[in-house]
């Protein structure tokens, strides 16, 4: 807005405020207002829109910016009679824009002192801060989330492993498999992880030349951050276990992984299927071995853990020619 008061009004002495305070007027954009001692005013440019209508022949503080802002600026300019004295406040007006004051006595080459009040916008940087804040809050709060899943994968590998070497194997590769998912939360802006992807992240380290062996179909939902890190794990424990039991390469028949949307007790869900047949030689196993495969730590996860984490149920059957993993939660896990 153009100014109200003049420099002319404002005469010799605003003659020189103003070479000494164009420059930064042309720099900052900044509302300038220039007052005597006696807080009255001598010249006021640029004023936001917000007050721009308030202008009259003889403003005031009070006049144009309300009494309870005139109020504050009275308290912070009172005591500023020499020479370099300054102070600055900030007010917050309509719940989102917010101004910076500051307010700085200024000596004229004839003594004179005045009071220039520049006004800034801080609106948008202050906007910046808050959502920095609360990036910064949802950092911290994944971070513990994810340092317990850590914590629980730790104390159960611990549980199941009986030398340092293969609870260092099973760990890092837990570990890996959280980084795999952690890495497409981030991708995804923490939004979380698309099914399909999940699947081949979590199952291509393991299958280098054999991809065709893992068959994907069903819906590609976007799973939540808390999700995609659980059901990764599930995913991670399902292919390390059928690599190390040799299924894969025996049978040389592919696993079949499907995401479908069902009802379960009157909620809308998602059905997560892992189907793995095996190969001949295995259907004549001793049966307890079948017991043996699930009584370690990866049936904890299959069967507590991830269910646990998404509210949902699992079912883990071995039998003599298959391995089905299920699991079975509601669709407030995923986006469309």
């Amino acid at each position: 807005m153009s100014h109200q008061l003049t420099w002319q009004q404002a005469g010799e002495n605003g003659e020189a405020l103003r070479d000494f305070f164009m420059p930064a007027l042309v720099d900052l954009g900044a509302s300038v207002i220039i007052q005597d001692l006696q807080q009255r005013y001598l010249f006021v440019t640029n004023l936001p829109a917000l007050w721009s209508g308030s202008m009259s022949a003889e403003p005031t503080d009070a006049s144009i910016f309300g009494q309870e802002i005139a109020d504050k600026l009275r308290l912070l300019k009172e005591g500023m009679t020499e020479h370099g004295q300054k102070g600055h406040i900030e007010f917050t007006v309509n719940s989102d824009e917010v101004y910076e004051f500051r307010v700085q006595a200024i000596s004229c080459h004839n003594g004179a002192v005045h009071l220039v009040t520049t006004i800034v916008d801080r609106s948008e940087e202050r906007h910046r801060e808050r959502l920095l804040r609360a990036l910064l809050r949802e950092v911290s709060h994944r971070s513990k989330n994810l340092l317990a899943i850590i914590q629980s994968i730790a104390l159960q590998t611990a549980r199941y492993s009986v030398t340092l070497d293969i609870f260092l194997n099973k760990f890092r590769g837990r570990l890996y498999s959280l980084s795999q998912s952690q890495d497409l939360i981030t991708d995804s802006s923490w939004r979380g992880a698309y099914f399909f992807e999940l699947v081949q992240q979590q199952t291509e380290k393991y299958l280098p030349e054999n991809a065709r062996l893992i068959k994907v179909n069903g819906d590609n939902v976007l799973l939540t951050p808390n999700a995609s890190l659980h059901l990764g794990l599930a995913l991670h424990e399902l292919i390390v276990n059928a690599v190390s039991h040799g299924s894969l390469a025996k049978s040389g028949r592919a696993i079949s992984v499907t995401c479908h949307r069902v009802q379960a007790n009157g909620q809308d869900s998602l059905e997560v299927r892992w189907e793995e047949g095996l190969p001949n030689l295995m259907r004549h196993a001793d049966p307890r071995d079948s017991d043996n495969l699930k009584a370690n730590f990866g049936s904890t996860v299959l069967e507590r853990v991830v269910p646990a984490s998404v509210n949902g149920k699992a079912r883990y059957t071995i039998t003599a020619d298959r391995i089905s993993y299920s699991l079975v939660f509601p669709l407030e896990h995923a986006s469309e």
